[in-house]
């Protein structure tokens, strides 16, 4: 019993990781669309760090539960940029950027919480300390994963504007599909595969 009460109480401490992480990811995405002259993300509300405008209630479970998830996609509309495919490709990082700022932000109140909860014993230094350690584990794991290059994941989007692949004939019935093989990959534990080697490597570099 004291083992599913402490599972529960870490579960907790991630919500605020997870809230943080997938609302941060999107507006960044909606911002960058926004700042590249494509109003569709302001029209649809999305010009916000509010959980309310960018958390999927089932993405935000599967995270919680499982590991992966994913906010309310932001739309956007390619014909407003000026260079389309250095566009996309800027509002594709945006997200994973977003990330990996945050994980960065938070390292540093993270070592600290850590040093004054040695140091003192302090019960609430030490929920803080594992509050922020997990702001920063599941932003890199956010971002990380979203640089898998498998559609509809923005590592695909970054990929299909560094190489141009619209130009192939596979590349709608691969977008298409994707998903599918996605699933798959994380059915296998095959994205754990690429997941942990580097989580554990910014986690090193971070600490």
């Amino acid at each position: 019993m004291s083992n599913l009460f402490g599972d529960l109480y870490m579960k907790i401490l991630t919500l605020p990781g997870i809230i943080i992480g997938l609302s941060f990811h999107e507006f960044a995405h909606a911002w960058m669309s926004n700042k590249l002259g494509d109003p569709t993300p302001r029209m649809q509300g999305r010009l916000t760090v509010s959980p309310l405008a960018h958390v999927d209630l089932i993405g935000f479970v599967c995270l919680l539960i499982c590991g992966f998830g994913w906010g309310k996609p932001v739309m956007i509309d390619p014909r407003y940029y000026k260079k389309r495919r250095r566009d996309e490709l800027l509002v594709a990082l945006a997200g994973v950027i977003m990330n990996l700022l945050l994980a960065i932000i938070f390292s540093f109140p993270t070592k600290w919480l850590y040093s004054a909860y040695s140091t003192s014993g302090n019960t609430l230094f030490e929920t803080l300390f594992y509050i922020c350690m997990f702001i920063v584990q599941i932003n890199l794991c956010l971002m990380i994963f979203n640089l898998i290059p498998v559609p509809p994941l923005d590592g695909w989007g970054i990929l299909t504007q560094l190489v141009d692949l619209e130009k192939y004939r596979w590349y709608p019935y691969v977008y298409q599909y994707g998903g599918w093989f996605l699933l798959l990959l994380i059915l296998f534990d095959v994205t754990d595969i690429v997941l942990m080697p580097c989580i554990n490597f910014f986690m090193n570099i971070l600490f």
